[in-house]
């Protein structure tokens, strides 16, 4: 994905479901970054696909789909829920 903020194309979890015909052309992710800071919003997911880094769920945004340059792989869903879970304790969703 192209976040247009470095210059640098970087993998991304998209987090949304497929748009309806009224709603908004956007697309939800949580971007992978190498610049870690050891914090709690920090997820490691080890995936062939993936190089070393981090899905930092205080990134999360949304972005049209124009930005999206190719499909790197797929989470498990055990990679998925862990993410799932740092980004509901983040929102406070269910605290």
């Amino acid at each position: 994905m192209d976040f247009g903020v470095t210059a640098k194309v970087r993998p991304a979890l998209v987090i949304s479901v497929p748009c309806g015909d009224a709603d908004r052309a956007l697309i939800g992710v949580i971007p992978h970054t190498s610049a870690t800071r050891g914090s709690q919003f920090e997820v490691i997911v080890g995936a062939r696909f993936l190089g070393d880094g981090v899905f930092l769920v205080q990134g999360i945004q949304a972005f049209l789909p124009k930005f999206f340059l190719r499909r790197l792989g797929v989470l498990t869903p055990a990679q998925l829920q862990t993410v799932e879970a740092t980004l509901l304790r983040w929102l406070a969703v269910g605290h």
